[in-house]
């Protein structure tokens, strides 16, 4: 693969392209080698949000990704801007690894975020012309016939008005709690009989969807017409408060600091979850956002009754909560979306019958999602689950789905006797309540649920499932890189490995025997964790690549993450550059580390891939003296990402990939894929901006997305590979 598909690089590795390490630079000890990480993530979203303009992607899916961006602010807000805040009142005055107070931040963080909202808006207008040139259109009340007013009263009165409470806002009626993320009507009301005036609101119901759909008054499927929630009410906001005159309006959204803090003496987890997430709906306010158009005086009513710094007082310029957009891309309009696929499923377990423990017997088996199907993973539970010769499972379950089949093997496995025994993470921001429901579900059916270590969130992705064969016990482990999670796995690239090899089964014994009795393991044979041992393989792996360097031989590292955070990793890449050490990284979020500076990364290059899929594999990959790609690499996938809360904070695990079919799977088709993808990948700029890769006049076009879905992939194939693996990839060099 390597020499086949090196033509279509635009920024193909070679030894002539990377420059020889100039003087130590004096950035070297200076905190200005590092991009701030709050600054990297919005220009990461800001690479979401130009996807929304890629004319690559169908028109519902580029609306698809303004909504995932507008979604992605909201979270930053309720999570890291709230902690900032935090700071700042708490007068906190440490600064960041890139040197600067909290106060500093939000100044920064305030002004990249006015910009990349007004791009948002911008975007919107754009995308809402183009939808209705496609036949989707957004009308207001006004415009509607006579006929379509009486049928959208109707349908007020049915759907909307039942649940709607109208609060009058008066010294005998405060002013009410606003949930974060409520979206409210503020309205200055007259009494014509009167004279007086009366300042109410009215909360828009998150049970009714924000678009409200009109009959079709084109033959069927040809228009799709919608007037919002918000103007629907104000339309007949008459029928709310009968007699009065609406004198202004406008609507206002807040976010609140939604992150939880837990006391790590707590006798009771899941109690104390319960309590914390009914105070998570109480946080502070963060952001109020307010309609531009309310009238000035209807403002200082809202904002003088919510308790919000003024820094956090925003006027929005356009349609405020634009991540509720997803609701449009819902739409029945097949032309306008991504065509669908069906992800392939492993050929080596459709030939042993679909027998799991035979396909992964045979040797390792790594299982790309989306293109491959999660149904593997499940099929190996549900398996596992009704193998009379199964005697345990253990699982970790980090997040899953509202009605997951993970769950229903292991409640199966339990209720049949099997020892079962499920790690559940009741950490796992924004879905704890989900993991308290399944914990309690799998008591029940008698499986024995641990939480964890309360100052350790558990973020390895593993499952074992321990069974009797020619009177021994023979271990099957999956290891992967995403979530137990069936929809996600639609959608995030990650990989799952399943293997039986002794070594890795015995480690991953020792990783849950560390979670459930606290004790750490006396030495693990093949996968590193952390807390303990992550950080300080990839260390020593990256200083012998150094080593290689000082030798003359090959020096080579690429690595593939989400984000790349920690200092100490990244001044470890620092000083492997100035070594010489030729550096690929593939992050898709937040980058703190500043490639292509003269002295201290001249021999980094840091791309970031957006597209269809969300890049979620973690790739750890080293020369070891050959170079990279080659056989006798070493290559490690992993649950973690260069953070410092994933290497020092969290329980993690670093596998090795040791089946040579499996290796070259992972670094010569997934890895070597994403680092030549020319259409959706981004350069990372040695500012932390980012720009979008250009391809070279006459070279052709390689997406790494549409490359594994139209290629097999290396492990899994069977029998097939022998057919498709030359024609699809070449061999390696």
């Amino acid at each position: 693969m390597a020499r086949r598909l090196a033509k279509k690089d635009p920024v193909a590795v070679t030894m002539e392209s990377i420059s020889e390490p100039a003087e130590a630079s004096p950035l070297f000890s200076s905190p200005e080698r590092f991009i701030n990480r709050e600054l990297s993530w919005l220009e990461f979203n800001r690479r979401v949000l130009e996807e929304a303009a890629n004319r690559q992607h169908p028109l519902l899916e580029r609306l698809r990704f303004l909504s995932i961006s507008a979604n992605n602010l909201d979270e930053f807000f309720m999570v890291r801007v709230a902690g900032l805040v935090g700071q700042v009142l708490s007068g906190v005055a440490e600064v960041s690894d890139d040197g600067r107070t909290p106060s500093e931040q939000l100044e920064r963080v305030s002004d990249r975020v006015a910009s990349l909202v007004a791009s948002q808006q911008e975007r919107w207008r754009t995308l809402r012309s183009e939808l209705t040139s496609n036949g989707i259109v957004i009308l207001d009340v006004a415009d509607l016939t006579r006929r379509e007013r009486d049928w959208l009263q109707d349908y007020f009165l049915q759907h909307v008005f039942p649940i709607l409470t109208p609060l009058a806002v008066d010294p005998a009626h405060p002013f009410p709690f606003i949930p974060n993320l409520g979206f409210t009507l503020a309205l200055q009301l007259l009494n014509p009989q009167d004279g007086r005036t009366m300042s109410a609101l009215v909360r828009i119901p998150g049970s009714v969807e924000r678009f409200v759909r009109l009959p079709d008054g084109g033959p069927l499927g040809s228009t799709a017409r919608f007037v919002t929630l918000d103007r629907l009410i104000v339309a007949f906001i008459g029928l709310l408060f009968p007699g009065y005159e609406v004198l202004g309006e406008g609507a206002f959204r807040v976010i609140r600091d939604s992150d939880i803090e837990v006391e790590e003496e707590a006798e009771d987890l899941v109690r104390l979850y319960e309590t914390a997430l009914k105070r998570r709906r109480r946080g502070s306010v963060i952001r109020l956002e307010i309609e531009a158009g309310m009238p000035e005086s209807l403002r200082g009513f809202v904002a003088g009754d919510v308790d919000v710094v003024p820094s956090g007082i925003v006027l929005i310029d356009g349609m405020l909560a634009l991540n509720e957009l997803s609701q449009l891309v819902a739409i029945d309009r097949p032309e306008l979306k991504y065509p669908v696929f069906t992800p392939r499923f492993p050929e080596r377990v459709r030939e042993h019958g679909g027998d799991c423990f035979a396909a992964i017997r045979q040797k390792d088996l790594v299982v790309h999602h989306p293109y491959e199907s999660f149904d593997v993973v499940v099929q190996f539970l549900n398996q596992a689950a009704r193998d009379p010769s199964v005697v345990a499972i253990k699982q970790t379950l980090y997040r899953t789905s509202a009605d997951s089949p993970i769950i229903r093997a292991l409640v199966e496995a339990a209720e049949s006797g099997k020892s079962v025994t499920a790690l559940v993470e009741l950490k796992a921001r924004f879905d704890e309540e989900a993991n308290i429901r399944w914990a309690r579900d799998l008591e029940r059916a008698g499986a024995q649920v641990v939480y964890g270590f309360i100052e350790l969130k558990t973020h390895a992705k593993l499952s074992m499932v321990v069974r009797r064969e020619s009177g021994a016990l023979v271990s099957y482990c999956h290891l992967g890189t995403g979530n137990y999670h069936p929809v996600s796995a639609k959608i995030y690239a990650d990989i799952s490995l399943f293997t039986a090899d002794p070594g890795i089964g015995r480690d991953v014994a020792r990783i849950f025997n560390f979670v459930t009795g606290y004790a750490e393991p006396d030495g693990l044979e093949q996968m590193s964790i952390s807390p303990i041992t992550l950080k300080k393989t990839l260390l020593r792996n990256i200083a012998d690549e150094i080593d290689h360097a000082a030798l003359g031989k090959p020096a080579q590292i690429w690595m593939k993450c989400n984000a790349l955070v920690d200092p100490e990793i990244i001044d470890a890449l620092y000083q492997a550059s100035c070594a010489g050490v030729r550096i690929e990284l593939v992050i898709r979020g937040i980058c703190c580390l500043r490639p292509g500076v003269p002295g201290l990364s001249d021999n980094i290059r840091v791309k970031s891939i957006v597209g269809r899929f969300l890049e979620h594999a973690r790739i750890y990959a080293f020369g070891a003296g050959y170079g990279l790609p080659h056989p006798k690499a070493r290559v490690f996938i992993s649950s973690a990402d260069l953070m410092q809360r994933n290497l020092d904070r969290r329980v993690e695990a670093l596998v090795p990939l040791l089946n040579a079919t499996v290796h070259e799977h992972v670094l010569d088709q997934i890895m070597e894929a994403n680092l030549l993808d020319n259409e959706q990948s981004f350069g990372i700029m040695p500012d932390g901006s980012s720009e979008r890769i250009a391809r070279a006049p006459g070279q052709e076009a390689f997406n790494a997305h549409k490359y594994f879905l139209t290629n097999p992939s290396l492990s899994g194939r069977g029998q097939a590979l022998l057919e498709s693996f030359p024609m699809a990839l070449g061999r390696r060099a």
